[in-house]
């Protein structure tokens, strides 16, 4: 006890340094903490089921000349696997049911529920657990519901909610059989209500391409999931479900087909094709949680080393009393200890108040809570770290003063064995500089996405859903465009900015062995689509608006290169049961996120087909547009609340995720140069005091402030041009790995390297002058009194 009073006496008598150190501590393990719930949180992920382990999800990859392309499954193959291929004891198959967006149960009515469809199979694979209800026959029909607990006490509060019947879309309804329990947030499957997946069998009469949903082949939108059987080979159990798509639809697409079987388990963070993108991202910031605490404990090692010679004698006469190393050690780390304490407290105090916060940069809702065991782990991993780390070295180097020289103040043998903190330094400065480097490429590469050319416009241009608009669609777009705030007005099937329907089934006049069918996304049009996004045809006509134009397609560059034709225009095509014409050929434009290569696309005329309604505006008149659009709007949808987006908003929505990681990175690389600033503080006060007598015969014999501070400073700035040296290649190295997760990225220039050396020799700069200058400005008389 005695050595921790002695120890709150030194922080007492030593304040700025034990406030630089309690600060420096303190911000380095809350954020340490914060990244590694971070971390925690995404490896967590479907983690809770408890047969994850025998749980795959399944993805069709089409593989040709190097390229892969990567898509869920076809309806039939959960069917078909689950019958005829022996290691499966299961399957589930899942997908959202978008078009449901109103829910209604007497007057209370709901717009942003999550409504999904779910085999049977959904409440025995998963470890979703069902509070009512049947787990092995959860829909007893295909009008059956089953609603998380949260969603039951929306629509019917404390009464029970077996039995009721929710409102769809004022036209659907479905009687409540079941109550989930909510599906956590660490879920690579949510919703807040389930209906039955066999209700997408009312689609098909049996007269149509497809006769029925398990004969549907061609449609490419489910996620499908099996269970395997106890000891089986999953590498098999794909290879046998392969060859059932073959049989079922032989010729030369299939060839190129291969399902593949992921863990559940990695779902979440890797691609169907074991590339580990997102995984990347979590050792980077595991790694990035290290370096902080890292960087602090060189930071402490500098600044209580920094302090060793004002207590040279007090260590001096501890041991001339009689004070053995062992005493002098557990001194020392009672020190350490106490300061990480203090540290550990004032970080759990700050954790408390950022996370609202962070939850909300992050895009996540993490809870701290202090007194689990998660938290307590990682307190004692980083406590018995940190002590290693910073609280040994500094111990053994205390305790290794010689008494008779340090009572004559003379210590210049320790004053100039700075080897170990200057490495210390250079180690803090270049992970700071590597920091600040991909702080600048994030950066660029986000203002990169932002600035690229899509290949079609997307400034001022509104967009809806149309709901019970489509209805009455030529009516709301006359009275818009009677409006001369609104420019132009177009509509689609499926959404500009995301992954349309897809297909394999494409045959085309001059089609060869050597060009198989590929993968190809499907978007319904109306007549003037391409005209208002700026659409830009290379070869043909676009659509007129005539009956002909039904059987009319317009396909992009990449599918024409796809499929191997020079003169497309006019060639006979056809996909499904839609048979028709090449009318033209429109330049390649972006459709999805950037991380994707440009993939082969067909735009058909569908004036029947409308879910998406395009209002074109000027940014002068945009205000006056919505109050337009929101008047329609209410005319035709009635009570549905009034939502639209603009179309670059929904272009930025698409790099969420890479937006708030960017701010994360930017967040904690700041948190790593401030603390690293510390620590080089630390080192310029261990010189400034060990050179105070020579500094003040320098002065004495006429040397000027500038000549004080370039003495003082030169070493350090060489430090940091060392640590830049290092620094450079690792980050090249590393970023060129990082920027690999993007298609479409920007170039590594040499412009960043530089802006970030200077940066960082001005931050440096900065911190040693602050000490330097005051060193410099010090009287002479007092530092040559003892001589």
């Amino acid at each position: 006890m005695n050595y921790f009073r002695t120890a709150w006496r030194n922080l007492l008598a030593n304040k700025t340094y034990s406030l630089i150190n309690i600060t420096g501590l303190s911000v380095s393990l809350a954020a340490c903490i914060l990244l590694l719930l971070w971390v925690q949180d995404e490896l967590s992920f479907d983690g809770f089921h408890k047969k994850a382990d025998r749980i795959y999800k399944a993805s069709a990859m089409f593989s040709k000349e190097g390229k892969t392309d990567i898509w869920t499954t076809p309806a039939p193959l959960a069917t078909k696997g689950k019958q005829e291929v022996p290691e499966i004891a299961d399957a589930c198959r899942v997908t959202g049911l978008w078009e449901i967006n109103k829910l209604q149960y007497k007057d209370k009515k709901y717009f942003d529920l999550r409504c999904g469809l779910a085999d049977r199979s959904f409440f025995t694979m998963f470890s979703f657990t069902l509070l009512e209800g049947n787990a092995k026959n959860p829909f007893p029909d295909n009008q059956s519901v089953v609603i998380s607990e949260s969603t039951a006490k929306k629509f019917f509060g404390e009464e029970s909610p077996i039995g009721k019947i929710i409102q769809g879309n004022d036209r659907e309804r479905f009687q409540v059989t079941g109550i989930m329990k909510d599906i956590p947030a660490n879920s690579s499957i949510r919703f807040d209500l389930i209906v039955p997946f066999t209700i997408l069998e009312r689609e098909y009469d049996g007269k149509g391409y497809w006769k029925s949903l398990d004969e549907n082949w061609g449609n490419y939108n489910y996620d499908t999931y099996f269970l395997l059987k106890e000891n089986t080979n999953a590498a098999a159990a794909a290879k046998k479900l392969t060859g059932i798509h073959q049989k079922a639809q032989p010729g030369n697409f299939t060839r190129n087909l291969n399902y593949v079987l992921q863990p559940l388990e990695r779902v979440h963070l890797y691609s169907a094709d074991g590339k580990d993108q997102d995984m990347a991202t979590v050792r980077i910031f595991f790694i990035i949680a290290m370096v902080i605490l890292l960087i602090a404990c060189i930071t402490y090692v500098n600044l209580i080393t920094a302090r060793a010679i004002r207590r040279a004698k007090e260590i001096s006469l501890r041991k001339i009393v009689g004070a053995g190393k062992v005493q002098l050690f557990l001194q020392f780390m009672s020190e350490s200890l106490l300061l990480f304490l203090i540290s550990m407290v004032t970080a759990t105090i700050l954790i408390f108040l950022i996370m609202p916060l962070y939850n909300s940069i992050a895009g996540k809702h993490m809870t701290f809570v202090l007194f689990s065991a998660e938290v307590w782990l990682t307190y004692l991993f980083t406590l018995v770290a940190t002590l290693m780390l910073a609280g040994i070295y500094p111990a053994i180097t205390l305790t290794a003063f010689k008494p008779i020289e340090a009572l004559r103040g003379k210590l210049s043998g320790f004053g100039k064995n700075v080897t170990i903190r200057k490495i210390l330094v250079v180690l803090q400065f270049t992970l700071s500089v590597i920091l600040i480097i991909s702080t600048f490429v994030i950066g660029k590469q986000l203002k990169y996405i932002r600035e690229k050319n899509l290949g079609f416009d997307k400034e001022n241009i509104l967009m809806v859903n149309l709901h019970e608009i489509g209805n009455h669609y030529d009516a709301a777009k006359s009275e818009l465009l009677s409006r001369p705030e609104i420019l132009d007005i177009t509509s689609s099937g499926e959404d500009i900015m995301n992954s349309y329907s897809s297909t394999g089934d494409a045959e085309w006049d001059g089609k060869t062995a050597a060009h198989e069918t590929f993968m190809i996304n499907q978007n319904p049009v109306e007549r003037n689509f391409l005209k208002v996004m700026n659409l830009r045809l290379v070869a043909g006509s676009g659509f007129t608006g005539t009956r002909a134009d039904s059987s009319n397609f317009i396909l992009n560059e990449t599918a024409v290169k796809a499929m191997g034709i020079s003169d497309p225009v006019g060639k006979r095509f056809k996909f499904h049961d839609q048979n028709g014409t090449i009318a033209g050929v429109v330049k390649d434009f972006h459709f999805q996120n950037l991380h994707n290569t440009i993939k082969p696309v067909i735009l058909y005329y569908n004036p029947t087909w409308k879910n998406i309604m395009y209002v074109k505006t000027s940014a002068m008149n945009t205000s006056k547009a919505i109050s337009a659009l929101k008047k329609v709007w209410t005319q035709y949808n009635g009570d549905l609340p009034f939502k639209y987006k603009f179309l670059d908003d929904t272009f930025n929505e698409m790099y969420r995720a890479d937006i708030r990681i960017g701010m994360l990175f930017n967040s904690f690389a700041i948190i790593t140069i401030l603390i690293s600033c510390l620590g080089l503080f630390g080192l310029i006060t261990f010189t400034a005091e060990s050179r105070v007598k020579e500094i003040g015969i320098r002065k004495t014999l006429g040397a000027g402030i500038s000549h004080i501070v370039g003495m003082l400073s030169k070493d350090f700035l060489i430090l940091v041009l060392i640590s830049c040296a290092i620094s450079f290649p690792a980050a090249w190295w590393a970023l060129n790995k990082l920027l690999q997760q993007y298609a479409y990225r920007t170039a590594l220039s040499w412009e960043i390297f530089a802006i970030a050396g200077v940066l960082t020799l001005l931050i440096a700069m900065l911190t040693i002058s602050f000490k330097a200058v005051k060193a410099a400005l010090a009287n002479p008389v007092k530092s040559l009194r003892t001589e």
